[in-house]
C-alpha cells in the first residue's frame, strides 16, 4: 500500500466517524424538534415514525440504527463521488501529446514515462497506472499488439476494482430494508401483546385506549419498513450515479490511451 493509498483509508475512517456523527446529530434534532407520540392516540406521529419515540428502549431503537446505516452510506458515497471526479480530472493534466501528428517510438516513450513516474499518483490514480503499464509492455516487447491487449486487460481489472468498491455500499443497501422488517415483525408482535390484554367490553373508554395502543403498535411497525425502503431507495439512486460517474471516468481514461498512446505507438 503506497502513501496515498494510506491516506485514502484513514481519509475513510474520518468520512465514515462524521457521518455517524451527523447521524447522531439529526437524530437529536429530530427528538428536539418532534414532540412524543401518545400511546393510544391512533394516530402516527412523526416522532413515531422516524424515531419510535414511543419505545420504551428509545433511544435505541431500530429506526435510528437505520438513521446511522443511511448516513455512514451517504459517507461512503462522499467518498465515491469524490474518487470519481479527482479520475475524471486526470485527462486534464496533458500526459500524453494530443495533437495530430506525433508518434511515439521507444526514446519517446521515456520523457512520458520519467514525468508520469515523478508524482506520487503514478501508482494511485487508473489513468497513471495505464500509461504505466503500456509503455512498460511496448518497451519490452516492441509489440504495438501485446501493449493493446495489455490495456484491455488493465480496464477489465479496473471495472472489477470499481466494483469491489461498493461492496459496502450494496451491504448497506440490503441492510436497511432488513432492519426495517425486521422492526415491523417486532411491531406486530407487540400489538399482538396488546391484543390479548383486551379490556371489558363494557367499558368504552377502555376499549378505545385500547384500540389505540393497538393501531398505534401496527402503525410504527408498518413505518419502519416504509422509512427502511426510502433510506434504501435514495442509496440506491446515489449509488448508480456514483458507480455510472467511476465507469465513465474509466471509460475516458482507456479512450484517452488509445487515442494519444496506443495508436501513436510507432515500432522501428
Amino acid at each position: 500500500m503506497n502513501r496515498l493509498e494510506g491516506n485514502e483509508q484513514q481519509y475513510r475512517l474520518v468520512v465514515a466517524l462524521i457521518a455517524v456523527v451527523s447521524g447522531c446529530v439529526l437524530i437529536g434534532l429530530l427528538t428536539l424538534m418532534l414532540s412524543k407520540s401518545e400511546i393510544g392516540s391512533g394516530h402516527v406521529h412523526l416522532s413515531a415514525l422516524l424515531l419510535d419515540r414511543g419505545s420504551e428502549a428509545y433511544p435505541l431503537t431500530i429506526q435510528n440504527v437505520m438513521w446511522l446505516m443511511f448516513f455512514f452510506g451517504l459517507g461512503e458515497l462522499w467518498i465515491r463521488f469524490r474518487r470519481a471526479n479527482e479520475e475524471a480530472e486526470q485527462i486534464d493534466k496533458g500526459l500524453l501529446p494530443e495533437d495530430d501528428s506525433t508518434m511515439l517510438r521507444s526514446k519517446e516513450l521515456r520523457p512520458i514515462y520519467r514525468k508520469v513516474m515523478q508524482v506520487q499518483e503514478a501508482r494511485y490514480f487508473r489513468l497513471q497506472r495505464l500509461i504505466v503499464r503500456i509503455v512498460q509492455q511496448f518497451q519490452i516487447s516492441q509489440s504495438i499488439e501485446q501493449a493493446n491487449s495489455l490495456m484491455n486487460s488493465s480496464l477489465e481489472l479496473m471495472q472489477h476494482e470499481i466494483e469491489l468498491k461498493y461492496n459496502m455500499l450494496r451491504y448497506l443497501v440490503w441492510l436497511i430494508p432488513t432492519l426495517g422488517f425486521i422492526g415491523t415483525v417486532v411491531g406486530i408482535a407487540l400489538a399482538l401483546s396488546a391484543a390479548g390484554n383486551m379490556p371489558d367490553l363494557n367499558e368504552a373508554g377502555a376499549i378505545q385506549n385500547w384500540l389505540g395502543v393497538m393501531t398505534m403498535e401496527l402503525g410504527v411497525a408498518f413505518s419502519t419498513t416504509l422509512v427502511a425502503l426510502i433510506m434504501s431507495a435514495v442509496l440506491v439512486f446515489l449509488l448508480h450515479l456514483a458507480q455510472g460517474k467511476e465507469e465513465v471516468a474509466l471509460n475516458s481514461a482507456g479512450q484517452y490511451c488509445l487515442d494519444n498512446l496506443v495508436n501513436r505507438l510507432y515500432n522501428e
